[in-house]
């Protein structure tokens, strides 16, 4: 079976989440694409998207159909040749909206699960639970008589360890995308010891038709991704809790975000990032990672205890930002948790007593969205490091101490056998997490 016969009968678990949405309009939209370079017609392929919410699944289809739209249009001349045999179809209005409609008809929503039983690719997004995603593929298997690939969108479980558990005889490959999916170039690939090859080249081959940046990493618990960010995280907590001996936790919290952000040129600090993946997650990647790892501690007290208090944050379904370390108005940091009050302090008051501890910014510094743009960024970062390695304000040891312990990071990855060479890392960062330069770098 070659790759477009493989493509003609797809399911996706978990269809209507903010992941498994992602995952549907770019599998969809290459499905059609597929069947109209073929010359035939779409609709002789099917998408069925799985999830257990019905009406998840109505705003799937408005959501799909916006989408689709919007890259029609940028397509005009390609769908022009593709349709040029139909001589109904004249205008450009026309075709874009044949186009629409024949993506459209290759998704077929379902809340039952029997809808998987006859595809020959399963694409999973559903929550990070193994013992879920176990019993999800265990059971399409066994029902299923075309021993169906399975695409799993882990982001920190082994792909044996669901593999064995499941019975799949390597027949899954971890393929991570990115939030969100249709945006986000980064995919991360992660293959398990026990493989199938023709997988492996399908899984490459449709990256490349995505025109996803792909970056392969071994099995090991967390992937690259997430395997930095978690150790990012507990660093941060680490020196978070070290300052509330000079200052309260809350300060303390804007302080190191201010860092992380302001000092390492990133888009968000690690406690606005840990928000908008949700605190409630990044335990949750934790605990798959601690069980996994030896001879590392990866837990975080202080996120437990955020739990504990139901500060989760995340996202609503419309994207907007839910309260978490920080509260948020039109995605804008407006306060901060105080776990002792269980309130939010204002920002105001926290930034006047945090911005004075730690000093003034080096001169040569440039915000992210600036830096980003930068045609001569190197030389600019460069520049920048050079002044900073020079200051011994408060502010320049902190962000000195966070760059040097993220360099660390990159290169255990690498030493720990996660990533297979310190540019993954570097990628990862600046493609999936939008970094201006990767932690392996030699600014410092």
């Amino acid at each position: 079976m070659n790759y477009n016969e493989r493509l003609s009968n797809v399911a996706v678990l978990g269809a209507a989440g903010k992941m498994g949405s992602g995952i549907v309009l770019l599998t969809v939209i290459e499905m059609a694409n597929r069947c109209l370079i073929e010359g035939k017609d779409p609709c002789e392929a099917s998408l069925h998207a799985i999830d257990v919410s019905p009406s998840a699944l109505n705003g799937l289809m408005k959501y799909l159909r916006t989408q689709v739209l919007k890259s029609a249009e940028k397509s005009t001349i390609q769908l022009r040749k593709w349709y040029s045999g139909n001589p109904a179809l004249i205008e450009n209005e026309e075709i874009i909206n044949r186009y629409v409609m024949d993506v459209l008809s290759v998704v077929k929503p379902s809340t039952r699960m029997e809808a998987a039983w006859d595809a020959y690719v399963i694409f999973e997004a559903v929550s990070e639970n193994p013992d879920l995603k176990v019993k999800l593929f265990s059971s399409i298997n066994e029902h299923n008589p075309n021993q169906p690939w399975f695409l799993t969108n882990t982001s920190s479980i082994p792909i044996g360890e669901l593999n064995k558990k499941a019975g799949l005889n390597g027949n899954i490959i971890g393929l991570h995308y990115y939030n969100p999916p249709a945006i986000q170039k980064l995919l991360e690939i992660i293959t398990p010891a026990e493989i199938n090859p023709h997988l492996v080249e399908f899984a490459n081959q449709l990256a490349g038709n995505l025109q996803k940046t792909v970056v392969h990493a071994n099995d090991v618990a967390g992937f690259i991704g997430n395997g930095f960010f978690m150790r990012d995280i507990l660093f941060a907590v680490n020196e978070t809790m070290r300052l509330t001996k000079e200052m309260s936790l809350p300060q303390a919290l804007y302080v190191v975000d201010k860092v992380s952000r302001d000092y390492l040129v990133r888009p968000m600090g690690i406690f606005q990032l840990s928000d908008y993946v949700g605190i409630d997650v990044c335990v949750f990647i934790m605990a798959v990672m601690n069980e996994r790892l030896t001879g590392e501690n990866v837990q975080c007290s202080l996120f437990e205890q955020l739990m504990k208090q139901e500060v989760m944050g995340g996202q609503f379904a419309d994207g907007n930002q839910k309260d978490g370390i920080f509260k948020y108005i039109k995605g804008q940091i407006v306060a901060v948790y105080d776990l002792n009050t269980k309130q939010y302090i204002e920002l105001k008051a926290i930034a006047d007593v945090g911005d004075s501890f730690l000093g003034p910014m080096p001169a040569s510094w440039q915000p992210w969205k600036l830096a980003i743009k930068s045609r001569t960024r190197e030389i600019m970062l460069q520049q920048y490091f050079d002044e900073l390695k020079q200051m011994q304000t408060t502010g320049a040891v902190l962000a000195k101490a966070y760059a040097i312990n993220a360099k660390q990071i990159g290169q255990q990855l690498v030493r720990n056998g996660v990533a297979h060479k310190t540019d993954d890392v570097n990628t990862v960062m600046t493609t999936g997490f939008f970094h201006a330069f990767g932690p392996v770098n030699d600014y410092l």
